[in-house]
């Protein structure tokens, strides 16, 4: 296997880090959109860069959260290097309508045992796939768009969500994932399974983003490993400890992309382009 076709970076600091100051600046006013997923008209946010167009995009998915917001601390990471970025909401979350896919998966777990809620986990997650790609088709034909530049990336359900996108391409160059299946990979045998597939078949380069304090690091050593195996692209982050808990941990990717942002980019520019 060629260093330019697969590069496994670890980055493990025993203790907690020292962190530098939160980045101060301000992104774009975000501007409310809609766009259509099969019968369901679903919203999202979508931040706008200074420059020349078109731009290159990221497209952030949200985690399990009932009300994920728009991101605004994530945002000026990407719009001050040029990037549109994009955060839909999938059905049941935030502005989208649905069923809340909690609610769906406790009901599962309650009447039909664990078995049957791990599958159910990977069944939902292939419904909110769908309101991904519908996600990157609306943003594609956005007239300030690079549609030969578009990201994906997403935290905790929105990882495996970023992680799908993955094998599936539609145009992607490159996929993010921070802390996909941290709480559900020890749980779910068949989201386990799902995502081996996914990486297996992966067809962007793919970047693991983690704090070593998170709730669970298997899942992206597993499917780094997985990536390395087939001689794919890939790249694993591993950051010191953030905060003191397993929750601030897993919080890394949407509190402390100061310590993650130089990563990120550079995957992004190595993966994309400049």
């Amino acid at each position: 296997m060629s260093a330019a076709r697969a590069a496994l970076v670890a980055v493990s600091v025993l203790g907690t880090v020292s962190e530098p100051p939160p980045v101060r600046a301000q992104p774009p006013e975000a501007q409310e959109v809609r766009f259509e997923s099969g019968p369901r008209t679903l919203r999202g946010f979508i931040y706008k860069p200074e420059g020349s167009e078109p731009f290159p995009v990221v497209l952030w998915n949200h985690g399990s959260e009932p009300r994920p917001g728009w991101l605004p601390a994530v945002a000026p990471v990407f719009t001050a290097s040029g990037y549109v970025f994009f955060v839909p909401h999938r059905r049941g979350q935030g502005r989208s309508p649905g069923d809340y896919i909690m609610d769906l998966l406790r009901r599962e777990r309650e009447q039909r045992g664990p078995e049957a809620w791990s599958r159910q986990l990977v069944t939902l997650q292939e419904e909110h796939l769908r309101d991904q790609l519908a996600a990157l088709a609306f943003v594609r034909a956005l007239p300030y768009v690079d549609a030969n530049r578009i990201a994906v990336a997403g935290c905790s359900f929105g990882g495996i969500q970023t992680i799908l996108a993955a094998e599936q391409g539609h145009g992607t160059r490159a996929a993010v994932a921070f802390a996909a299946a941290a709480q559900t990979w020890k749980q779910s045998f068949a989201l386990r399974d799902r995502l081996r597939t996914a990486v297996r078949q992966a067809r962007v380069p793919v970047m693991f983003v983690q704090a070593e304090n998170d709730y669970d690091l298997e899942p992206s050593r597993a499917l780094a490993n997985e990536l390395e195996k087939q001689g794919k692209p890939f790249k694993l982050l591993l950051l010191p400890p953030f905060g003191t808990s397993a929750q601030e941990g897993h919080e890394l990717c949407v509190r402390g992309a100061h310590l993650w942002s130089a990563e990120v980019l550079a995957f992004l520019r190595s993966s994309m382009g400049p």
